[in-house]
């Protein structure tokens, strides 16, 4: 894969929870790529808002994926703060503990909502949709 071409690189998603295993879990139900041919995903995991915040403000990032059950700051209420605070943030899937929270996912102005337990199908779906939908917006 050439560095020289942006087009050939990976997706690069922003994975954050506080949850080592619900890390594993989203990137095995996503698998490697989106699609048969297409580039790696290259996965930014990070375990604290904190990190989730930066590394959405230093860009570069296609979409975001925030674990809204993660402790002290939870990915609603983050995904509700770097939509109003990150100029062109990446779009936003957020996982719930219940599809009834759909709702929550909607007031976060999340772009997509999954809930627990993940459908392998539908989190693969969903994060490709946005990734490209955001490919085909550049």
């Amino acid at each position: 894969m050439s560095t020289a071409d942006p087009a050939a690189r990976g997706p690069r998603i922003l994975l954050y929870s506080d949850d080592v295993d619900a890390r594993e879990q989203v990137r095995l139900a996503v698998g490697r790529r989106l699609g048969r041919g297409e580039p790696d995903i290259e996965w930014t995991e990070v375990a604290t808002a904190d990190a989730a915040i930066a590394a959405t403000e230093a860009g570069g990032l296609d979409v975001l994926v925030l674990d809204g059950e993660a402790d002290k700051v939870g990915g609603l209420g983050l995904c509700r703060q770097l939509k109003d605070e990150v100029y062109a943030c990446p779009p936003v899937v957020v996982l719930t503990g219940r599809p009834q929270d759909a709702w929550l996912a909607s007031w976060s102005n999340a772009d997509a909502v999954v809930s627990r337990p993940f459908d392998p199908v539908v989190l693969h779906d969903a994060i490709a949709d946005l990734v490209h939908a955001g490919a085909s917006g550049r």
